[in-house]
């Protein structure tokens, strides 16, 4: 027999080795844990102290139910938890298939919906089963490489890889929040028969739950729970320029100027990989940058931010290497060499998981790069990537990667964010390859990778966007025409350029970069070489006019975006949305997984496929719609075709409202 108790506005439940709270943690929201430990571990992760709500707790019948504002959780005698919302409607219920008093489906297949499998030595491998829906659309997750937008039927890893990032956080159309509060490696599979969630190994059940009928309450919900992200600053809304790479300080400068006397718009340049001697240097190599202070100088005289690289690594040939390992700075291998990544040298991260190490890392960038004036890094490698992913390798001071590994991302973003915070600087952004939730409140701005350069890919990216944003990870950009390869004189390739130029005009940040090819060879041979030109003037003259025409439409955009852009700090808005969250009443909205909302006003169709010069689009209920290219007027709730030329994406915007830079037959398109 269990025994309930309260403490507090703390429902608590004991039963054998098992104990569970279950606590208000902000608006119509709770927290539930368990463990089987002797004491409930206290790391909050991701989550924020919230103001303390008393809940309304009734225990009774060998039951007990806890409700905050909309949402209820309700505990059976034997256990089993099910959550309904202010109208008694179900979200959410365990999956128990097992025989005994109290369960709501008696079985003899003894299938726990909780499951804690001791593992030999160590802690356990946690398994939580939920009941399915039939009609439920999730959306969130983070980003995979799938082009799924409604992740119901997936299964997925719940572990960072280069390209992939879990935020393992979803909406769901029945009208809650769920965000699986765990940074364990392991795996969540939403499938017909049930939801099953896997911690490999950890200490605790920790999840959260937010209820409400709007998508936006939801999102503000969880901002207010895990964090908002910070103002995008004015630098962040215009144009990002990138290659891989620029090899010397003059070759920045020279495209910077280059940009500037042709008239174009640009506010962010940069400085990528290996403008160092030696990873874990984190410093300008003098013979390729001998004045790094002037050319920053020089930049902002053009009105031009310089984001440098950085990568976690530090090789053992570093000049910061042996004082980073005496003073256990480094992550570990539990077995074999220390090693964990080589790329031109062996390299170990730093660990990002110790207060002291992320200190004295700062420290360094700070002396480095900050005290020059460089006010925006792109943090690569964030995941961090491993030579070879095997997670039970890999241990932080933490604990093993296994059990918190997936919370390095968070904390290589608070490394910066607060450095830059502690010297001064409002709003700080920086771009990353990897988020886990939470990542939002340390300014992170992440990118989906190193992907290839195919329309397929661009399809992916795509549903990675509005993933991210769903899943609480508001700025997020890609690669504008792939990473791995493109050929400039390639016409199916700058036709796939012009395409994903256009999608990245409408995405939260506008960002050029790539490793094309018909590069050249590194000045130092240790280094590695640099891609081929990836200028907007780089694709021949029919491709520069259409791109450079998308630069002065996003440049005219700008009023909008800020308000876009203020919205995703105060309220935790996405800035890309699907149709769904905008208009979550119109139940053939949450089905589209071809076009989105940039911001509330602005719909977007992007062209995904190689020669389409015309494509359906559906305008959900609710609104009316003014199609751009021609002015026409259409009521919601209907699919129409809107033509697709090269030079033009189909765009959309809700009637009555305001867009700078968007009118009825405005000639950028």
């Amino acid at each position: 027999m269990a025994i309930l108790w309260q403490e507090g506005t703390r429902l608590l439940r004991r039963q054998d080795n098992e104990l569970m709270w279950i606590e208000p943690w902000g608006k119509n929201s709770l927290r539930v844990r368990a463990t089987c430990m002797a004491d409930m571990p206290q790391e909050d992760w991701a989550l924020l102290p919230q103001t303390q709500t008393q809940g309304d707790i009734r225990i009774h019948g060998g039951g007990a139910e806890i409700t905050n504002g909309f949402l209820t959780a309700i505990i059976s005698p034997a256990g089993e938890i099910t959550f309904r919302n202010g109208a008694g409607k179900v979200l959410l219920s365990e999956q128990w298939n097992t025989r005994g008093e109290g369960f709501s489906h008696i079985s003899a297949l003894e299938i726990p919906g909780r499951e804690w499998m001791p593992i030999m030595g160590g802690d356990y491998t946690f398994t939580q089963r939920f009941e399915p829906h039939p009609d439920e659309k999730i959306f969130g997750m983070g980003q995979y490489q799938d082009g799924c937008l409604d992740k119901k039927g997936c299964t997925l890893e719940l572990a960072h890889r280069n390209s992939q990032s879990s935020v393992p956080f979803y909406v769901s159309t029945l009208g809650y929040g769920f965000l699986w509060h765990n940074p364990s490696v392991g795996r969540v599979t939403f499938a017909k028969n049930r939801t099953e969630w896997v911690a490999r190994s950890t200490k605790v059940m920790d999840y959260w739950i937010t209820a409400s009928d709007e998508p936006r309450e939801i999102m503000a919900a969880y901002a207010d729970a895990t964090g908002h992200a910070p103002m995008m600053p004015d630098y962040g809304m215009g144009f990002w320029q990138c290659k891989l790479r620029y090899r010397t300080q003059e070759e920045v400068l020279r495209i910077a100027r280059e940009h500037k006397g042709r008239g174009l718009p640009l506010d962010v340049i940069v400085c990528d990989f290996f403008h160092w001697p030696y990873q874990g240097d984190w410093r300008f190599d003098e013979a390729e940058f001998p004045d790094p202070a002037a050319m920053v100088q020089e930049l902002n005289a053009m009105g031009i931010e310089l984001m440098v690289s950085f990568w976690p690594f530090v090789d053992e040939r570093s000049e910061n290497y042996q004082e980073m390992r005496e003073k256990g700075y480094l992550a570990r291998s539990d077995r074999g060499l220390q090693f964990s990544m080589k790329f031109c040298g062996n390299t170990t991260p730093y660990d990002a998981t110790i207060p002291e190490a992320r200190k004295h890392v700062w420290g360094i960038v700070k002396r480095n790069y900050y005290d020059k004036g460089i006010r925006i890094f792109w943090l690569d490698e964030a995941e961090p990537e491993c030579h070879v992913y095997d997670y039970d390798l890999y241990r932080f001071r933490q604990g093993p990667v296994l059990q918190v590994g997936n919370i390095y991302p968070l904390v290589y973003a608070q490394t910066f964010y607060e450095g830059m915070r502690e010297a001064g600087q409002e709003n700080p952004l920086n771009l990353l390859r990897c988020a886990w939730a939470g990542s939002q409140r340390y300014g992170a701005l992440v990118w989906s990778g190193d992907i290839d350069t195919t329309f397929r890919t661009l399809r992916e990216q795509f549903a990675i966007g509005l993933s991210m944003g769903m899943a609480g990870i508001p700025w997020w950009t890609t690669d504008i025409g792939g990473f791995h390869g493109g050929d400039q004189s390639d016409p199916t390739y700058r036709e796939l350029m012009i395409r994903w130029f256009q999608f990245g005009a409408f995405c939260p940040v506008f960002r050029l970069h790539g490793d094309r090819l018909n590069g050249e060879p590194s000045l130092n041979p240790a280094k590695p070489g640099t891609g081929g030109p990836n200028e907007v003037w780089s694709y021949g003259e029919e491709a520069y006019g259409i791109l450079s025409s998308f630069l002065f439409l996003r440049e005219a955009m700008r009023p909008y975006i800020q308000r876009v852009m203020q919205a995703a700090h105060q309220q935790g808005e996405p800035v890309m949305r699907p149709l769904f969250y905008g208009f979550p009443q119109d139940p053939h909205a949450s089905a589209v997984e071809d076009a989105y909302l940039f911001g509330p006003d602005v719909l977007v169709a992007p062209v995904m496929e190689l020669g389409l010069r015309q494509r359906p689009v559906y305008l959900p209920a609710g609104a009316s719609w003014v199609e751009v290219a021609t002015g026409k007027r259409y009521p919601g709730g209907q699919t129409v075709t809107a033509q697709a030329p090269l030079s033009a994406i189909p765009l959309f915007l809700r009637e009555g409202a305001v867009v700078e830079g968007l009118s009825a037959s405005t000639d950028c398109h």
